[in-house]
């Protein structure tokens, strides 16, 4: 096995993809690449240029998803997937549904307006960031509360990428000094502390803490 993940360590699709590979504690080595000013020869790997990508000897895959589902199903002993088709289908919903739905609002509108605009001596706008808070996000996390209910994990009472994807924006919400209002949404809140406390996120997790401090100049 000879896994390397490219990519861009703050990206949260890139964090789906590794902390799946923590979880199953398989190694692999980290190139990164910036979601942006990409090289010429990253278009083999990924078409359309984005983070992150996967090469397992001679394959070649993008999409955070679809590497998560290719390491699931070909390398034996997967369980994050669910154990049957009801649970499988259930789970690749809720990550779809964290990729396309919250990551627009939590990653693209907080993380990027607190994080990465002023990397760039761009301003944050903090209208849209209040709008995102108060009006985009709530609707989702009500949703997302509700599916949840009395159960430690989105489905089949089991950690699963349902938990991890959605987990991954939170963090990136974080990054961005914004958290889920616990009083109003409190096991969304207890499911992605129980998450980030898992010793595989944490490491990675602490990297990332580091980075975010030499970005900002804080050590």
């Amino acid at each position: 096995m000879s896994l390397t993940v490219f990519g861009a360590p703050l990206s949260p699709f890139v964090r789906k993809v590794r902390l799946y590979l923590g979880q199953r504690e398989m190694d692999y080595q980290l190139e990164v690449v910036m979601p942006f000013g990409q090289p010429e020869w990253y278009y083999d790997l990924s078409p359309l240029g984005r983070i992150p990508a996967l090469k397992d000897g001679d394959l070649a895959l993008a999409d955070s998803s679809v590497i998560c589902q290719y390491l699931e199903e070909h390398y034996p002993g997967g369980t994050l997937y669910g154990s049957n088709a009801a649970d499988s289908a259930k789970i690749r919903w809720l990550e779809k549904y964290a990729d396309y739905e919250l990551a627009p609002l939590t990653t693209f509108v907080v993380f990027r307006n607190r994080v990465l605009k002023p990397m760039t001596g761009g301003k944050p706008n903090e209208e849209a960031i209040r709008d995102t808070l108060d009006n985009l996000l709530p609707k989702h996390f009500d949703y997302l509360e509700s599916t949840l209910g009395e159960q430690a994990y989105f489905v089949g009472n089991a950690l699963s990428m349902a938990d991890i994807a959605f987990t991954c924006q939170i963090i990136n919400m974080g990054h961005g000094g914004e958290q889920i209002e616990q009083s109003r949404w409190p096991k969304l809140h207890a499911l992605a502390e129980r998450i980030k406390a898992l010793p595989f996120v944490q490491s990675i997790l602490q990297g990332e803490t580091k980075i975010l401090e030499k970005m900002r100049g804080t050590r």
